[in-house]
């Protein structure tokens, strides 16, 4: 079983990026065979500086190897290091329908938020087809927010097929629906178009800052506080066990215990949590030379089954004359 699985780089990311979606790619190593990028080419969407986008790729990569990307577990590579997904990506344009596109949630969401309308945010559907395709990919782990990408990329395969024959493997999206939605500070979606997020990657001094700034109710210090609607608890639900999660409800309902002890002990899981990834990434941005010997090492493994692909598919269409 193939799986794929592709990520912006976006700069910092935060706990929402890790338990939505980073924490199940790293799993996935160990579920099939994982293809893993940095979806460089996407990321011009929205990013229009050159040394931004150097940066968050390669602050991207080292992240990912901080939190268990094993290369030689899984195929990881940066996305512009494979250009014939764009071959594909123009083949597939001519298989897309506007309708298709026009009826695509994401875009409509981000233009609706201010987001300038272009040619590369119209048809971003259409270049992720063209990720999921040239692998052969089986399973698309993907956020309830993308599931209309991979079922539009099963349409523009079929699309194809019903021309050309069986050539395109249709995928199925995956998605954790425990996890598919972590909570901010404001209690919303955490995200960083929000200004809502916990870093896991920050100073000490700004991620207690982002802690502490967690919304809570007004209940008086000397009164039972409610767990399950508090944003604090949620939060550490995903830290915490069984075990301590009913110790830190015993102490919700006991007065003169604040949301800033709560608060506090919520700190102390998250640093606990991500301190060894903390050390590993330290190591790596040391050692830079080596990420990117990382990643050209996986361009080359993925650069082979997709030109194989692309063969496939240009005898297909005609272009092997």
């Amino acid at each position: 079983m193939r799986i794929l699985s592709g990520i912006q780089p976006s700069g910092t990311i935060h706990i929402g990026n890790y338990f939505g979606m980073i924490k199940k790619m790293i799993e996935a190593q160990n579920d099939g065979e994982l293809f893993a990028f940095i979806a460089s080419y996407h990321a011009l969407t929205s990013v229009k500086d050159k040394a931004a986008l150097e940066n968050n790729i390669l602050e991207a990569s080292i992240n990912f190897l901080a939190l268990g990307m094993d290369p030689e577990k899984s195929t990881f590579w940066v996305q512009s290091d494979v250009k014939e997904v764009l071959e594909l990506y123009w083949i597939l344009s001519n298989h897309t329908s506007m309708g298709l596109l026009e009826r695509a949630h994401s875009y409509k969401d981000k233009t609706s938020r201010g987001i300038q309308a272009n040619h590369g945010l119209f048809s971003y559907p259409v270049l992720m087809a063209a990720d999921i395709l040239i692998f052969d990919s089986n399973i698309v782990p993907v956020g309830k927010d993308q599931i209309q990408h991979v079922e539009m990329t099963r349409d523009i395969a079929i699309s194809f097929n019903n021309i050309y024959g069986e050539i395109f493997t249709l995928p199925e999206s995956k998605v954790d629906e425990v996890l598919q939605t972590v909570p901010g500070t404001d209690g919303a979606k955490m995200s960083k178009s929000y200004g809502n997020t916990i870093d896991m990657f920050n100073t000490a001094k700004i991620v207690k800052k982002q802690v502490m700034s967690i919304v809570t109710d007004s209940t008086p210090l000397e009164e039972p506080k409610a767990h399950d609607s508090c944003n604090v608890y949620k939060l550490c639900e995903l830290f915490m066990s069984g075990d301590e999660l009913l110790e830190l409800q015993k102490r919700y309902a006991t007065p003169n215990e604040g949301y800033g002890h709560f608060k506090l002990a919520l700190l102390d899981k998250i640093n606990e949590h991500f301190s060894p990834y903390k050390e590993k990434r330290e190591y790596y941005l040391n050692h830079k030379d080596e990420v990117r010997e990382i990643l050209a090492a996986g361009a080359v493994k993925a650069r082979k089954i997709a030109q194989a692909k692309m063969e496939i598919i240009r005898d297909a269409v005609g272009l092997n004359y």
